[in-house]
């Protein structure tokens, strides 16, 4: 049986690299000072075709440091877990490290700044259990807000901030109606908001995925007796914890009978200060951003109608689009409309205006929420315009991020790194735009390729 999500370019790499001084088409411009690093799922194992999820290969970490113009190295490595999964969705640098991040209880990884693993990350102690592949960065405290979920939690997931130190000064425990897939979340400068949708933890698959045949029938009467309803014992927590490893398949899957909804809590509010809001049923892996506008909330969100009803290897269940949710605080009802009916995914913003209103997004073309479909999408949410950047035949795209080009330069002066693969060459670039043309400034060639992957990061030196 094959499995898209092991073809092409979502194929793992099998080597790690370590290049310096890599040639350059076009310029690096000097002030880009940094790394570029972008995580995704490169399986190290031999996996199962009929069973593995892209969400669930082993985590590979690629890197590329640019200074004084140069392309000085790059770099890929697994992320190294031991026994447990290696954390595949999304890198960070906070309070000096860097942070190889996943969700779903799995754990965290430091790195070096050469991108080896250091071990798993809980704050210093203050936050085990597990965080998120999505944390938002305040641009005026520079804390990390949150919000993660596990299955063993029963029907509860958890807010927490972690200060600028690195350290987690404040936890919240926010009741759900079961166990949903809550990947990602929103942040305002007055609210935090819960996308509690109908993506649930699946026992069924869950069990077949991690215990042998015999014990299948009691395991799945143990973990149902627990699982959205309450806390599971944390003697079995901990089992069910090292359960999650990776190369398998993924035990969460649409559930139609699961209320879809939002919650809005004032940021400093607790479980009982949280409002629900009724929204069309669907599924949302990320918004692009979000902010205050006198009694409402805007939401912009990438919007799929389903996920893992009848796709169960990897999200694919037809286009997503870009949409707009307002809450309307004193109504207490949300508008929902449809800002671009192209096909999707991986939305960002200029990071200095998450939670604060927004003018520009930018997002990858895709026709079913998985493969890139060769063009970046640069959107212009004032003029409700869209700019379309082809990168021609045979390319893929990934997430691409801005860079300003000086602290205060404006929403739309810098530039937009990410990487391209060529299918002819069977080699990926680093590739510069400049962001308010998306003509390219450079191209960092690469000595392979990067397989099609999740989220990453500029880190300023």
């Amino acid at each position: 049986m094959g499995n898209r999500f092991l073809d092409g370019n979502f194929a793992p790499v099998s080597r790690e690299h370590t290049i310096t001084e890599l040639r350059v088409t076009g310029h690096v411009p000097d002030w880009l000072d940094g790394r570029y690093l972008r995580n995704g799922p490169n399986p190290l194992s031999e996996v199962d075709p009929a069973t593995y999820h892209w969400f669930m290969g082993d985590g590979m970490v690629h890197g590329v440091r640019l200074r004084d113009g140069r392309a000085e190295w790059y770099r890929n490595r697994w992320v190294r877990g031991g026994s447990s999964m290696g954390a595949n969705t999304n890198v960070i640098g906070h309070a000096g490290k860097t942070l190889a991040l996943i969700e779903g209880g799995v754990p965290n990884f430091e790195l070096t700044d050469e991108l080896d693993t250091v071990g798993a990350c809980d704050f210093d102690g203050t936050l085990p259990g597990g965080y998120t592949a999505h944390p938002k960065r305040d641009p005026a405290t520079g804390e990390l807000h949150a919000v993660s979920y596990f299955f063993g939690w029963g029907n509860k997931v958890q807010y927490s901030v972690i200060d600028a130190a690195g350290r987690a000064r404040r936890t919240v425990d926010i009741e759900v109606t079961g166990s949903p897939m809550m990947h990602d979340f929103s942040l305002t400068e007055k609210y935090v908001v819960f996308y509690d949708l109908p993506v649930t933890f699946h026992t069924e698959q869950a069990v077949a995925a991690s215990v042998p045949a015999i014990l299948r029938t009691p395991a799945r009467l143990v973990v149902s007796a627990f699982v959205g309803k309450v806390k599971v014992p944390d003697p079995v927590s901990a089992v069910l914890r090292e359960r999650i490893t990776g190369n398998a398949g993924l035990p969460y899957r649409w559930n139609p009978d699961y209320p879809a909804r939002i919650g809005v809590m004032p940021r400093e509010g607790g479980n009982g200060d949280v409002r629900w809001f009724e929204v069309e049923p669907c599924y949302v892996f990320h918004p692009m951003n979000a902010y205050d506008d006198g009694d409402s909330i805007v939401l912009d969100v990438v919007r799929h109608p389903k996920m893992f009803d009848t796709e169960l290897q990897g999200p694919a269940e037809g286009p997503p689009s870009l949409d707009r949710w307002t809450v309307d605080l004193t109504a207490g009802k949300v508008l929902e409309e449809r800002l671009d009916d192209q096909g999707q995914e991986f939305p960002r913003v200029d990071e200095r205006l998450v939670g604060r209103q927004h003018r520009f997004g930018y997002s990858v073309s895709t026709r079913d929420g998985s493969k890139s479909s060769g063009a970046l999408l640069k959107h212009d949410l004032w003029q409700r315009s869209v700019q379309r950047r082809e990168f021609g035949e045979g390319s893929q795209v990934g997430e691409f991020v801005f860079v300003p080009s000086t602290v205060d330069a404006g929403e739309d002066d810098g530039v937009l790194l990410g990487f391209v693969y060529d299918a002819a060459t069977q080699k990926s670039d680093l590739t510069i735009l400049d962001a308010g043309t998306l003509e390219t400034v450079g191209a960092v060639h690469l000595p392979d390729r990067v397989p099609n992957g999740f989220h990453g990061n500029w880190d300023p030196a």
